[in-house]
């Protein structure tokens, strides 16, 4: 039987648990993969209740999940009482959060699930509890991390329209030009393609490298980055056998012809390659981390404190996570 996929709670006063509970209730008529939340099930109750949602609630074991799953949302302890209220975090809010995390890995390392799918943290929520990473990707990578190997993580966003990776990410575009540099563009599309490989089950990528200036540097004279950093890299892919294409002006990449032409657009840092994909499906994008030992991916979007608790938050992105972390692991297995 196919191993549940493990969700975490994110931040407890985000809308998280609220399109957790609406992602169950679709499960049947979406054919859903089964998943199970970490975290505390009085505080879901509570939030259910809240919402005026009947979901029974069951705290089980990862082994017992899918028996669970048809009948009530499957919950695993995390052992972290949560208080926080809906749009109000606290001072349980980052532990939960982090704890769910950390079990989530634990339980798909050690093969009692399939995946992490991760529900949207506050980033200053966990700032102010101590937490020194840029964000949950660099978090799932030092997890990952042991005495053999320390991954290099890799964010992709993707939807059935576009799949965008940045080269940089969660720093300041004054840090991110101190960060490129051909080994960085070269690592990244070597872990792009090999996954897309071994997790979607394209046989041979398609890859496209934005420019970092405007009209990819115009010959040197908008900039010489192109010359002296990424063109030689993608000289040296190709040469290694990556059907790669590039540096291209990143303004003409994303318009419908172009995006036929490729399986992944690589772009130089995080707005560059963010804004086209969340123009474009805002609703069903899906953040997934390449790189990592196990398959995670995430909604593409944020705890919107405004709508907690209310009916507004949409499960879409989080149900595309849930099926592309399911695809992932089929293609894996295969």
């Amino acid at each position: 039987m196919t191993k549940p996929i493990a969700l975490t709670s994110g931040e407890p006063a985000g809308i998280g648990p609220d399109i957790t509970l609406k992602a169950w209730l679709r499960r049947a008529d979406l054919n859903l993969p089964a998943f199970y939340w970490l975290g505390d099930a009085t505080a879901l109750d509570r939030r259910a209740r809240a919402l005026g949602l009947t979901v029974k609630i069951a705290e089980v074991g990862p082994e017992d999940v899918n028996n669970a799953f048809s009948q009530a949302l499957p919950v695993v302890p995390t052992g972290h009482v949560v208080t926080a209220r809906p749009g109000q975090p606290d001072d349980s809010s980052a532990g939960a959060a982090l704890a769910s995390i950390r079990k989530a890995v634990k339980d798909v390392v050690a093969g009692r699930a399939s995946a992490v799918v991760t529900n949207p943290i506050a980033k200053n929520v966990l700032y102010r509890a101590g937490f020194r990473h840029p964000g949950h990707t660099e978090y799932l990578a030092e997890l990952a991390t042991t005495k053999d190997s320390a991954p290099q993580p890799v964010m992709m966003l993707w939807s059935p329209a576009l799949a965008v990776v940045p080269v940089t990410i969660h720093v300041s575009l004054r840090e991110a030009l101190a960060q490129l540099s051909s080994e960085l563009i070269a690592s990244t599309a070597r872990i792009v393609a090999a996954d897309l490989k071994s997790r979607f089950g394209i046989a041979r990528p398609r890859l496209v490298v934005s420019g970092l200036n405007p009209h990819a540097g115009e010959d040197g004279s908008l900039g010489t980055e192109e010359k002296t950093i990424v063109a030689p890299t993608v000289e040296l892919l190709r040469s290694e056998g990556l059907d790669i294409r590039g540096p291209l002006p990143a303004d003409t990449m994303f318009h419908d012809a172009a995006r036929r032409s490729y399986d992944c657009a690589i772009c130089m840092y995080h707005d560059q390659a963010l804004i086209p994909i969340k123009t474009l499906a805002f609703e069903d994008a899906v953040n997934v981390t390449l790189g990592l030992p196990f398959i995670r991916t995430s909604p593409d979007h944020g705890t919107a404190f405004d709508i907690a608790g209310t009916d507004k938050p949409n499960p879409s992105s989080l149900i595309a996570a849930l099926r592309l972390a399911a695809r992932m692991a089929a293609a894996k297995r295969a």
